[in-house]
């Protein structure tokens, strides 16, 4: 396994990590998790993704669970949660500085640590003043609760201003952002977000590398029974992922990943630790099967010489251009 360094931060990656979004405390139980999170951590992965909304919370409450099970060294392994979405009433929501707190509390409860490596604000919120939640994630710097915060799908002038905020009021500024990236999902990381790579040191630490599977070319002959796009709530999954369009693509994809030796699934991986900008690729996984064959991506990435990406090219036929080209 290779470590990357968080952008600019001194704290390192390996280049796959496991997360738990929809599958621990959801599609799979505590058995499972210990089994697949064992073999990532053998395959040397020190990075497990987690959020307070992943299965209302049950997702941290089994990462903890397995973590404490399994004895793993606190300063081996880098752990993850994020804000947003706490529950339904009019303060469990959103980035407040109560909401912040409160998450944070919360969710080391469940994980049942002292402090998370890193706090995602999940998503941006219009009805908090950027320069509040800056305050209160700085507290929690300085509390000792967490010890990098950062942004998920924020757009790139926002984190920007929370940057600029954080730098004028002598706070701690965002470190990362997480955002979506694959083959099908690409200007945000490779366009809008190119100026804060540079800049501002931005490290990413992108989801759904598989497209929600799709790129593992397990949909490629209908949709599999217990698959992600048979849960209740992940319709828009097969109304704009799971599209004739993107699984013809998907097909047509296929001999390259033959040609190389490789799944599909390994393919894609390593697709994405292709570009420099990313600084941990999380992968997801109902199986331990699975983490064993998405650990091997890795060596698929030399494979990737200029004509083989510019064969994957001429079959997305969707890379993102600047304005002046």
């Amino acid at each position: 396994m290779n470590y990357r360094r968080l952008g600019s931060a001194g704290l390192k990656l390996s280049e796959l990590s496991l997360g738990a979004w929809v599958t621990y405390g959801g599609q799979v139980g505590e058995e499972v998790a210990v089994k697949c999170m064992s073999r990532a951590y053998d395959a040397g992965v020190n990075f497990f993704d987690n959020a307070e909304a992943y299965a209302h919370g049950n997702a941290e409450t089994v990462m903890g669970n397995v973590i404490k099970k399994l004895g793993w060294r606190r300063e081996s392994i880098v752990v993850s949660s994020k804000v947003f979405w706490g529950g339904e009433g009019p303060n469990d929501r959103g980035l407040s500085r109560k909401h912040i707190f409160e998450a944070c509390r919360n969710s080391l409860r469940r994980l049942q640590f002292d402090y998370l490596d890193l706090f995602f604000c999940h998503r941006p919120d219009p009805n908090t003043p950027i320069e509040e939640t800056v305050r209160a994630m700085d507290d929690l710097v300085h509390q000792g609760k967490i010890l990098y915060w950062g942004t998920s799908e924020w757009s790139a002038a926002d984190i920007m201003r929370a940057h600029w905020i954080a730098r004028e009021l002598g706070l701690t500024p965002p470190q990362m952002e997480q955002p979506q990236y694959n083959m099908f999902h690409r200007d945000r990381l490779e366009m809008e977000y190119l100026p804060l790579y540079r800049e501002i040191g931005l490290g990413t630490t992108i989801w759904s590398p598989l497209a929600s599977g799709l790129l593992s070319g397990k949909y490629n002959k209908g949709t599999p029974p217990g698959s992600r796009a048979t849960l209740a709530g992940y319709e828009w999954l097969r109304e704009s992922v799971m599209t004739p369009k993107n699984i013809e693509k998907v097909k047509q994809l296929e001999p390259i990943a033959k040609n190389l030796d490789c799944t599909m699934a390994q393919l894609a991986l390593a697709w994405c630790l292709k570009n420099p900008n990313v600084s941990t690729v999380i992968t997801g996984a109902t199986r331990p099967e699975q983490v064993v064959e998405n650990m091997k991506a890795p060596d698929i990435v030399p494979k990737l010489e200029p004509e083989v990406m510019e064969q994957i090219e001429q079959v997305l036929e969707n890379e993102p251009r600047s304005n002046e080209d």
